[in-house]
């Protein structure tokens, strides 16, 4: 008898462009459609501390991302004015900005392979490279170049957690346990023979 998938839980953000062209829905329909299964919501106007805590970048991150940054402006004939690692922080500094633009969506999705899953639905996190039939290939055609050009975040919708330890810190920071639910849908029974004697009163 085979091994049984992992079952995993992982971090959505649908971003202040996905909440404000109104792709709510359409996006939470795409990842109902593929078996996850919805676990917590939170519609919530985060913080600045609460923003820097959640993009928990360390230096070595800043340098690689702010040297990409440099390349594109030198391909626009633009001259660096700044290092690589400060060019590497303006990123999350424009993040933070971007995400206070509205509201933002909190989701938890769980499933077996959770995180592959969702990445896979999400796309890329450069829009106008990501395949179609993605959320981001279908929905945006944003480029890191053209953020760079006019000094902003790119726009691509959504956040999702990369690995499972990201997902477990990240889920904590934006959730408490009690906000998560436990239940069974009839989509797990049919999928994983799972049975609804788990599910809470």
């Amino acid at each position: 008898m085979g091994t049984q998938p992992h079952k995993e839980r992982t971090l959505i953000i649908l971003k202040p462009d996905a909440v404000q062209r109104s792709l709510m829905g359409e996006i939470i329909g795409r990842f109902e459609r593929s078996g996850l299964k919805f676990v917590g919501f939170k519609f919530v106007a985060p913080s600045e501390e609460h923003l820097f805590a959640h993009y928990n970048k360390d230096d070595a991150w800043f340098e690689k991302k702010g040297e990409n940054m440099i390349n594109n402006l030198k391909d626009q004939g633009k001259e660096p004015e700044k290092s690589a690692l400060e060019y590497g922080k303006d990123i999350i500094r424009a993040v933070v900005t971007e995400m206070q633009q509205s509201p933002v969506l909190a989701i938890v999705v769980e499933g077996h392979g959770a995180i592959d899953q969702v990445t896979r639905l999400v796309g890329t996190t450069e829009p106008a490279t990501a395949d179609i039939g993605t959320i981001r290939g279908d929905f945006t055609v944003d480029t890191y170049a053209h953020a760079a050009y006019e000094d902003r975040s790119i726009r691509n919708l959504i956040h999702c957690s990369d690995v499972p330890e990201e997902a477990a810190r990240e889920i904590a920071l934006w959730f408490d346990e009690s906000e998560l639910m436990d239940y069974v849908t009839a989509q797990e029974r049919i999928m994983y023979n799972t049975h609804f004697d788990s599910v809470q009163d």
